[in-house]
């Protein structure tokens, strides 16, 4: 039975203190104490019945309360026998965890309460226990090893006349019976989900969307995939599935929602076989982002690439053109995802982006078999193979994006989070900022550094925009931001090495701070004044560096030429 139903039998003498937007609890038993520490005898779901006989004072009322809200007790009944008024510490604290309060009055025994809730419980138990032993056997034999998660919704569907559907955090179909829901109802579950999970409220979470209720049941990670078990809500609550049922479950009996916990579980299965799937491709990508990170010669990420190619595309008779996608997922100064222990901040954007990446209009937990993410610190970087076509121009599409020899218009970046901003806005909450960039296409293994830095640059600039979900893509870069990150790494090594080697050499033998001065000096825009108060110089200490500075290089920093060199040597060393 819910908490609600108490408040609707008049007998019972109840008036609700605190907790409205939780009345949906299920009570699963019902406890009188008047001990300071009932914890031993709690074990989730019970109205607790007190007489408070065990405040002495008002900051007795925090720790009794906390103990109740962390055993998982439906709510709390306080008699108004022994003190009148019950005390407002009591009905603070009640709101602070979150826990329902109700006053009984005094007129009314504890006794009836019990006597009433007993009888309610019982009866709904006796009437289910028997059909649910069996649907749990039954699903234990027919779980995702014998068919997938459809084998359970579709037993689901039979034995409990239930509709249901498993759907990623952004709302995409990964499995149903039956018909599939409509994507605008699929994303706003998905945002209630998220939004009712990083409020702390305990699952089923209710839904109601066009006039249907809809309950909808976590399906958390097992721990036994290849990633570490997340401990911090914001690690997981991206990347969770969610099993949405066509039904009130507040209704239910308890041992209605034990069978459809005991569903979840063998999705979560499901769930882990499709990460273990990803390791292949994953570890593809983490090869190929080391190598050109660590500046190998194009040959040898050329292998990696045709290694690469076949797995994330079967059957292709070209090479791909590949596009480049970083993500980065930051939270509030309270803490931030991944910085739990086995954790990356990586972790949480690699999972989202491998999510964000699949074609909405798919369905299915294996239909992300041509993404290959890979994580570093605390951004995931995408590595999307886009098909070539054999003799394309390579011209611009109609849109002024260039996407040569290539079959489509390659990933935009406004069309990539068009379907899934909702959702992740509300999973993000007010303390979390989703950042996406994405390249230009490139055809070749020298392209491929450029357009990681590409798409770097494409993130910070969504990262300057308002919003908890923001994304730019390559034809929003200008200037230098845009030409850099393609000028070939030989004419890179030698352009810088020709101008800040010989101030490097200088710095390292004595310590004259000449590249820092530099670069303080390009960006007061050769202002000395405001150059010397950064660095906290006597002008005519700076005067002396920058002409040591041009002596050394033999160039002049008071023509524009020059300044420019050294800053664009700057940005690409």
């Amino acid at each position: 039975m819910r908490l609600r139903a108490l408040l609707e039998t008049d007998a019972l003498g109840l008036r609700l203190l605190g907790g409205e937007d939780e009345l949906d609890r299920t009570v699963r038993g019902v406890m009188t104490t008047d001990l300071r520490d009932p914890s031993r005898y709690l074990s989730g779901g019970e109205l607790v019945l007190t007489g408070l006989a065990w405040r002495r004072d008002s900051a007795d009322s925090e720790p009794f309360v906390r103990i109740l809200a962390s055993a998982g007790v439906a709510g709390l009944a306080a008699g108004e026998a022994e003190l009148g008024a019950i005390p407002d510490d009591l009905v603070q604290a009640c709101l602070r965890h979150r826990l329902p309060l109700f006053a009984v009055n005094e007129s009314v025994a504890f006794a009836t309460i019990t006597e009433h809730v007993v009888r309610q419980v019982s009866g709904e138990r006796a009437g289910d226990l028997a059909a649910v032993v069996d649907r749990h056997r039954r699903l234990m034999t027919s779980g995702p090893a014998g068919g997938g998660p459809e084998v359970v919704l579709d037993l689901l569907g039979s034995d409990l006349d239930l509709r249901a559907w498993v759907l990623s955090p952004t709302g995409r179909q990964i499995a149903g019976a039956g018909d599939p829901l409509p994507a605008e109802v699929a994303a706003t579950l998905a945002g209630e989900h998220l939004a009712a999970t990083r409020t702390g409220r305990r699952g089923p979470h209710r839904a109601q969307v066009r006039h249907t209720t809809y309950s909808l049941f976590p399906i958390r990670n097992t721990g036994r995939g290849p990633a570490p078990a997340a401990r911090d809500v914001r690690e997981t609550v991206l990347s969770d599935w969610l099993l949405a049922v066509e039904a009130d479950a507040g209704d239910w009996p308890a041992a209605r929602l034990d069978l459809l916990q005991g569903v979840t579980q063998l999705i979560a299965v499901e769930r882990d076989r499709r990460d273990a799937a990803r390791t292949v491709r994953r570890r593809l990508a983490q090869e190929v982002l080391e190598l050109v990170q660590t500046g190998a010669a194009p040959a040898e990420i050329a292998a990696r690439l045709r290694v690469a190619a076949p797995v994330l595309l079967p059957g292709l008779g070209t090479a791909p053109h590949w596009q480049v996608v970083v993500a980065r997922v930051d939270w509030g100064e309270e803490g931030a995802a991944g910085k739990g222990p086995g954790a990356e901040p990586g972790q949480v954007a690699q999972s989202l982006l491998e999510e964000i990446l699949v074609d909405p209009a798919t369905s299915g937990p294996d239909s992300a078999d041509r993404i290959a993410v890979a994580h570093t610190g605390d951004e995931a970087i995408a590595l999307v193979p886009l098909p070539a076509v054999p003799g394309a121009d390579g011209a611009a599409d109609e849109e002024g994006e260039g996407t040569p020899d290539m079959g489509g218009p390659g990933l935009h970046a406004d069309v990539l989070l068009a379907t899934v901003r909702e959702p992740l806005s509300a999973g993000l909450a007010d303390d979390g900022r989703l950042t996406l960039g994405v390249s230009a296409a490139v055809h070749s293994a020298e392209g491929l550094r450029g357009a990681l830095e590409e798409a770097r640059h494409a993130r910070r600039v969504a990262a300057a925009r308002p919003g908890r979900v923001c994304a730019a893509g390559h034809h929003e870069l200008a200037s230098h931001v845009l030409l850099l990150p393609f000028v070939p790494d030989d004419v890179r090594r030698a352009f810088t090495a020709r101008l800040l080697d010989p101030l490097r050499d200088y710095d390292r033998r004595h310590r004259a701070e000449l590249i820092p001065t530099l670069e303080a000096f390009l960006d007061s825009d050769g202002s000395w004044t405001r150059c010397a108060t950064r660095l906290h110089l006597h002008v005519n200490t700076l005067r002396y560096r920058v002409g040591r500075i041009e002596q050394l290089t033999g160039r002049d920093l008071s023509r524009l030429e020059d300044k420019l060199d050294f800053f664009l040597a700057l940005r690409m060393s």
